[in-house]
C-alpha cells in the first residue's frame, strides 16, 4: 500500500493565499475565523485522529474485521497529527519567549 503524497509548489501556495478573503478575518477574538477557533479546530482534529486509531485497534483486537493495514494507517495518521501539534506548540512557545525578550 502506498501513502498518497501531495506536492505543493510555491506558485500554488501563492495563488491559494491570494485567493483567501481576509477582509473580515479577525486574528484574535471569538469569531469563527479567529486564531483561537482555528487552533481549537486543529487540536480537535488531532484528538479525533487519536480516537479513530483507538477504535480501529480495538476493532482489530476484538476480531471485528479490521484489516491490519487500516489499523497501521490510522495509528500513523494519529502520530502525525500529534507530532504536528507538538511542533506548532513549540513554535508558539518560542515566539512567546522571543516577544518577552524584546525591549520595551
Amino acid at each position: 500500500m502506498s501513502v498518497p503524497t501531495i506536492v505543493i509548489t510555491p506558485q500554488a501556495a501563492s495563488r491559494a493565499y491570494a485567493d483567501t478573503d481576509r477582509s473580515d478575518t479577525v486574528l484574535l477574538g471569538d469569531g469563527p475565523d479567529s486564531f483561537g477557533a482555528t487552533l481549537q479546530r486543529a487540536l480537535g482534529g488531532a484528538v479525533d485522529a487519536g480516537h479513530a486509531a483507538d477504535a480501529k485497534a480495538m476493532q482489530a483486537i476484538a476480531g471485528g474485521g479490521a484489516d491490519i493495514t487500516d489499523v497501521v494507517t490510522a495509528v500513523s495518521k494519529a502520530e502525525l497529527a500529534l507530532q504536528t501539534t507538538a511542533a506548532i506548540r513549540d513554535r508558539f512557545v518560542q515566539a512567546y519567549q522571543d516577544i518577552m525578550k524584546m525591549p520595551i
